[in-house]
C-alpha cells in the first residue's frame, strides 16, 4: 500500500497539523466579552477625566490639558491596538497547530485595553 492510502475505505488520515480545532472560537469570544466592555469603561472613565480640572486655572489648567490630551491620543491608538489584536484573534486558521498563537492573541487583547488605560493615567498632570 502506499503512503497516500485511505485507511479502512474511511477518509484519508489528516495530518496533525492540519486537524481542525473544534474549539477554536472560545478563546476570542472570551477575550472579546472582556475587551470590549473593558475598552468602553476606559473610555468612559478617561472622557470623565477633565472634570478632575474643573475648578483649575492658570498654569495648571494648561498642564492638565496638554497632558489630558496626549494621554487620551495614547489610550486610542492603544484601543486601536487591541481591537486590532482582537481581530487577529478571530482570524487566525481554525487547525490545532494555531491554538497557541489564537489564545496568545486573545490575551493579549485585555492585556493592551488594560496597558493603554494606565499609559493614560500615568500620562495625565492629575491637579
Amino acid at each position: 500500500m502506499s503512503e497516500h492510502s485511505h485507511h479502512g475505505g474511511g477518509a484519508p488520515a489528516t495530518a496533525p497539523d492540519e486537524t481542525p480545532d473544534r474549539r477554536a472560537w472560545v478563546a476570542p469570544l472570551i477575550s472579546t466579552v472582556l475587551t470590549l466592555p473593558m475598552g468602553l469603561v476606559a473610555l468612559f472613565v478617561a472622557g470623565l477625566s477633565p472634570m478632575a480640572c474643573d475648578s483649575c486655572n492658570g498654569a495648571a489648567a494648561d498642564r492638565f490639558h496638554d497632558s489630558w490630551t496626549v494621554g487620551w491620543t495614547v489610550l486610542w491608538i492603544g484601543l486601536l491596538v487591541a481591537l486590532a489584536v482582537l481581530i487577529a484573534a478571530w482570524a487566525v486558521p481554525h487547525r490545532l497547530r494555531h491554538a497557541a498563537r489564537r489564545v496568545g492573541l486573545a490575551l493579549a487583547a485585555p492585556a493592551t485595553v488594560v496597558v493603554a488605560f494606565v499609559a493614560f493615567m500615568a500620562l495625565v498632570d492629575w491637579p
